[in-house]
């Protein structure tokens, strides 16, 4: 038998999120793992994919995606951010979120160009930059708080550096960027060429009136920057694979000559109701609202328990401590959580390369009351 040689990424396995779902299915336990709705969208929306489909727009849509969508984007931006974005030149609809950052980091990570990440991280940033050359440099934040100390990535930046990968709000950490974390950015990449990378999927889930601070909002980072955002975030919408990515004129033509090659163009109908959809604000700007009450009455239902509350300054994920209930590592107490408790959560050591343990969990609250409630009772009685 002819021995094949090994794939450029023979290291990378199940993800996390996958393995924790199908304990769930298994044991039949409320799967607050994984980070989608267990709701219905609005029916509006729904009914202009219907009308859409039905009035025969079920062909390839342009490749750099409709443009009475990407109008949309712009001025959502704009009145978000004050920033200006061309919606034909600057703003490429993409196959989500994932596709996005994955065609970002393609279309500029060369071998051995070095990327700096912060973990917990999203877990395709790695595998991504690795299948390009690229080499990861990572500053790890810990436990509670998840700060990041400037001085210390100051000291990951070498004449290497190609790009910064942020996720801001931060999954699975929940934390937002401050003033003073995008004022000691701009020192660290000004008179480079650096670019960056802001994953911003969860830019409209920002809780207790703080903003968001968006990497767009400054023109020294601007310039610089692929701003990605995702609308199954935005509209409870993730099995529709919709996303877009936001750039300077220079940077969106080098993002599209793989874009074309990676997807080419994203769902047509998709991409009509969402145009449609998005005139009026109204239907996004309340989702902070929304969520937060979620989070706040998983919060309430935890507050009596063995658990430790992390903050949670944004996305639809709370991170637990539980050193006050086992010494055990957190990929066994998620396992057995799901396994003797009926509730599957996800393990943060998951989340760094090196399986840093801190006795964290993370739980989806972007469920139904029901879900929650009938989660809480199974929590409550740990």
């Amino acid at each position: 038998m002819i021995q094949l040689p090994l794939s450029k990424l023979s290291n990378v396995g199940t993800t996390i999120f996958s393995q924790m779902t199908q304990l769930a299915n298994e044991n039949e336990a409320i799967n607050l793992s994984q980070g989608f709705p267990d709701f219905m969208p609005d029916p509006e929306l729904l009914n202009y994919v219907d009308h859409f489909i039905k009035k025969g727009f079920n062909q390839y849509a342009p490749m750099g995606g409709m443009i009475g969508l990407k109008e949309e984007i712009a001025k959502k931006i704009e009145n978000a951010h004050q920033a200006v974005y061309h919606p034909d030149l600057e703003i490429t609809v993409t196959a989500g979120g994932t596709q996005a950052i994955f065609t970002a980091i393609a279309s500029f990570v060369k071998k051995d160009d070095e990327v700096i990440i912060f973990e917990p991280a999203y877990d395709c940033y790695e595998p991504t930059v690795e299948l390009f050359g690229g080499i990861v440099k990572r500053f790890e934040m810990k436990a509670p708080d998840y700060e990041i100390n400037w001085n210390s990535v100051k000291d990951l930046v070498t004449d290497k550096t190609r790009m910064i990968i942020l996720n801001n709000p931060n999954n699975p950490a929940g934390k937002i960027l401050k003033e003073r974390d995008i004022q000691e950015l701009i020192t660290i990449v000004k008179d480079t060429s650096i670019l960056i990378l802001s994953d911003e999927v969860y830019e409209n889930i920002v809780f207790d009136g703080k903003p968001h601070l968006s990497i767009c909002q400054y023109p020294e980072l601007k310039e610089r920057s692929l701003l990605v955002a995702s609308f199954g975030k935005l509209f409870h919408v993730t099995g529709w694979k919709v996303g877009y990515c936001a750039a300077p004129e220079n940077l969106t033509a080098e993002f599209r000559k793989v874009h074309q090659f990676n997807v080419f163009s994203v769902n047509t109908p998709v991409q009509l109701a969402l145009a449609e959809y998005m005139k009026n604000p109204d239907h996004y700007n309340g989702l902070s609202i929304f969520f937060q009450e979620k989070r706040d009455f998983l919060r309430l239902g935890l507050a009596n328990t063995g658990f430790e509350l992390l903050d949670c300054e944004g996305t639809y994920f709370q991170a637990l401590k539980y050193d006050n209930i086992s010494d055990k590592s957190d990929i066994d107490f998620a396992r057995e959580l799901t396994i003797s408790h009926k509730v599957a959560s996800v393990p943060f050591s998951s989340f760094y390369k090196n399986k840093r343990n801190e006795n964290v969990i993370r739980l989806c609250f972007a469920k139904k009351q029901e879900t929650l409630e009938k989660a809480l009772e199974s929590l409550a009685k740990i």
